[in-house]
């Protein structure tokens, strides 16, 4: 049985080709799970069949523009691209400093003529509004200080495996009001997921995002809880999701925010007044004071299946933006 959408027919003519992936607000829960069908068929034809040789983005190439350092979305970004016959360069701020020695709008043009799809890791969101509005070829967010949507892909490819379907699930984050939250805030509604948050006063989610989860929330008829206490948003739930509490160029506030998060660390306490069947998402680098090693090592955390997933989450949202491609397995349950 296949829940919560028009079927089959209707995931199957969804197209995204040449389109931008800034944020997952501007995407509709068809083409969300559209793009999920297409990283679960591209792992399953390359992972688990074996198909060595799959070359859709053979001649292509993309710039990985990175302000901000990282290891899952460099290297998922550039392996995936690679492994499907395209061509990653990678470049960091000694190489190409946006807005400082050229302009975005002039390095969105240049790159428009050189490569075929562009992913960036900037600090500041209005800088790939920009390179959109004057680029002529798709712009990825590979993460700002607002959204972080190829994170969030990957996460619920990872319940979607876990649990076999995503609607009716009930997603607690535990942490601070950042970029992966509100791109889950953005996504969740879509997918028939309730989404609880417990952040601290003076950390919750921007104000406009609020308003759009809410509205999501209502137009879905998922449920959407904000509050400041941590076993309030776990309670029920099936899946318990934190992330760091200090972001980088966050350092000089660390003593404080540790001060200010007391009490928000995951531990299997935290766990006990959740579904039974709960499990435990964290997009990593993790600290020990965001989740204990008994949950972050156990058998409910799913850690490393995610982090495994930003590879094939980030191929499946640059194969259908680039090409045509339909998957080939039969289309995933939501």
């Amino acid at each position: 049985t296949i829940r919560n959408f028009t079927g089959a027919a209707s995931l199957g003519s969804v197209s995204l080709k040449g389109r931008s992936c800034l944020t997952l607000k501007d995407f509709s829960s068809d083409e969300i799970k559209r793009l999920l069908w297409v990283s679960a068929d591209l792992k399953h034809r390359i992972k688990h069949e074996k198909q060595v040789y799959l070359p859709l983005l053979q001649g292509k190439s993309i710039a990985m523009i990175f302000e901000k350092r990282s290891t899952r979305t460099r290297m998922s970004t550039e392996t995936g691209f690679a492994l499907l016959g395209g061509h990653p360069c990678f470049l960091t701020s000694q190489d190409i400093h946006l807005g400082v020695n050229e302009s975005s709008t002039d390095t969105a043009r240049v790159l428009s003529g050189l490569c075929d799809i562009v992913l960036a890791r900037v600090y500041s969101h209005s800088t790939l509004v920009e390179l959109d509005k004057e680029a002529s070829i798709p712009i990825i967010n590979g993460l700002s200080d607002l959204y972080h949507p190829i994170q969030i892909l990957a996460d619920f490819l990872t319940l979607q495996e876990h649990y076999g379907s995503l609607s009716g699930l009930t997603v607690s984050w535990i942490g601070d009001g950042n970029n992966v939250l509100h791109s889950f805030m953005m996504t969740a509604a879509k997918l028939g997921v309730h989404l609880k948050i417990a952040a601290p006063k003076g950390y919750e989610p921007e104000q406009s995002v609020i308003q759009e989860a809410q509205r999501l929330s209502r137009e879905h008829g998922t449920q959407l809880v904000l509050t400041s206490d941590p076993m309030e948003a776990a309670h029920g739930s099936n899946v318990l999701v934190t992330d760091t509490w200090v972001s980088m160029g966050q350092e000089e506030e660390k003593k404080k925010r540790l001060k200010d998060f007391k009490g928000y660390q995951i531990t299997m306490k935290t766990g006990s007044v959740t579904k039974p069947d709960w499990t435990f998402l964290h997009c990593l680098p993790r600290k020990m004071e965001e989740v204990d090693d008994e949950v972050f090592y156990s058998s409910r955390s799913l850690v490393f299946p995610e982090a495994e997933n930003r590879k094939w989450t980030i191929m499946g949202l640059m194969v259908s933006l680039l090409t045509d491609y339909s998957p080939q397995i039969p289309m995933l349950k939501f």
